[in-house]
């Protein structure tokens, strides 16, 4: 796999000599156990797969390549790049400025933008209508455009079954910035609605199956269905795509259920499926998955609780949150500064959306075991500077430095 180029600070000697050395051991990456630092009284427990994806450091080699190309021009970021707040600090320290916010408020006025100014795409694409505003503003929104491949994948995916004949239906969080670009890329092919879990799924079989009334559907799926949606004609044929941050099993949930519901209403035979039921197969990004799959892993193992790295808004981050959470005590933080103290955490609760602090989240016995993971916007720096923390917190820093020559790496910066 191609090989980016990122600021050096986002690397880190001791989570790329773990990586390096279990990738040399599992090349086809069947082995999703986690991998065990034992560091005196404390356990690490880390996940086989996290951090970075292909598609983040792809967004940040353009970015940073952006900058470094245009001195002197003013460089804008179109919103976010990727949901971590350390990566937008640095490039705004930079010079770089945000056009929207991740919910698509404008930061600035429109008429600011000249053809002149630079427009960075973040990597979780952007909406065709968008696009064409940038181009009458004589901004070429392609020339530095992050939008992840595997996004790309999605539109591509949806715009075939589309002109198939096929209605897409979206699994995706209504408001993330992928969703909306997912959204709008499709609908200029076929008619897409929105679901954003299996309850609203389940609300919309009831409109497949005739259930519920036509005038229900526009009220219930507000903002999240194409201009035009006939829900006597489109929900006829329907095929399932995703936010490629979505939870694995929850999308094919969702599929399976739709599909069901198709096959009963119209009393379909297996060989008929397909006349009714797109097979889109799995659009979910190869790092969502593996990452998925390494925390599933790493949740056989014994442990007394549970960190996730990552920037509060990113979607495949709390996915991960949510899949330890089924286990053990979970905490989501930002950095490393998060760790307060050996009694004290800041940590953002996904339910409530607030971060919180929370006292007494170490046990007192020992050894103490910490699983940690980290979303794929997340610096593999930052997990290793959490790691330290832990150690110092917990008295284990020579400990870990024996660790750091035993991965060869000397001495933690």
């Amino acid at each position: 796999m191609k090989s980016f180029d990122v600021p050096v600070h986002y690397r880190s000697p001791l989570i790329t000599a773990i990586k390096q050395r279990r990738k040399a051991a599992d090349k086809m990456k069947k082995d999703f156990a986690p991998t065990v630092l034992e560091l005196g009284s404390l356990q690490i427990i880390l996940a086989r797969h996290f951090g970075f994806c292909y598609g983040v450091e792809n967004a940040i080699e353009i970015a940073f390549r952006a900058v470094a190309e245009n001195p002197g021009k003013r460089v804008y970021l179109l919103s976010e790049m990727i949901h971590n707040p350390g990566v937008n600090a640095d490039l705004q320290a930079l010079g770089v400025h945000f056009i929207m916010d991740t919910g698509g408020k404008l930061l600035m006025d429109w008429d600011e933008l000249g053809s002149e100014d630079i427009v960075i795409i973040p990597a979780f694409g952007t909406t065709l209508e968008m696009e064409q505003r940038l181009r009458e503003k004589g901004i070429e929104p392609t020339r530095y455009e992050t939008t992840c491949p595997f996004v790309e994948k999605v539109w591509n995916r949806a715009e075939k079954i589309g002109n198939e004949g096929y209605t897409i239906i979206v699994h995706g969080k209504p408001k993330h910035e992928e969703t909306r670009a997912t959204f709008s890329h499709s609908k200029a092919n076929t008619a897409t609605v929105v679901v954003k879990d299996m309850e609203q799924a389940q609300h919309l079989a009831k409109f497949i199956t005739g259930e519920l009334g036509a005038d229900r559907f526009y009220e219930d799926f507000k903002d999240q269905y194409s201009e035009g949606f006939d829900v006597a004609r489109d929900l006829q044929r329907i095929g399932v795509v995703n936010q490629t941050t979505m939870l694995a099993s929850e999308t094919q949930a969702i599929s399976d259920y739709l599909k069901q519901a198709i096959i009963k209403h119209y009393r379909l035979q297996d060989a008929d499926t397909a006349s009714r039921f797109a097979d889109t197969r799995d659009t979910l990004c190869y790092a969502t998955n593996d990452n998925q799959s390494a925390v599933q892993g790493m949740l056989e193992a014994d442990a007394d609780l549970a960190i996730v790295i990552g920037g509060y808004n990113s979607s495949n981050t709390s996915h991960l949150v949510e899949l330890c959470e089924q286990r053990l005590p979970t905490y989501f933080i930002k950095d490393e500064h998060c760790l307060l103290s050996g009694t004290a955490i800041r940590h953002f609760d996904l339910h409530a959306h607030i971060e919180k602090e929370t006292q007494n989240y170490l046990p007192v016995h020992q050894p103490l075991k910490i699983m940690i993971t980290s979303g794929a916007s997340c610096p593999d720096a930052l997990v290793e500077r959490v790691i330290e923390r832990l150690a110092e917190l917990t008295g284990n820093t020579v400990q870990l430095q024996m660790a750091l020559d035993t991965w060869g790496v000397g001495a933690a910066d």
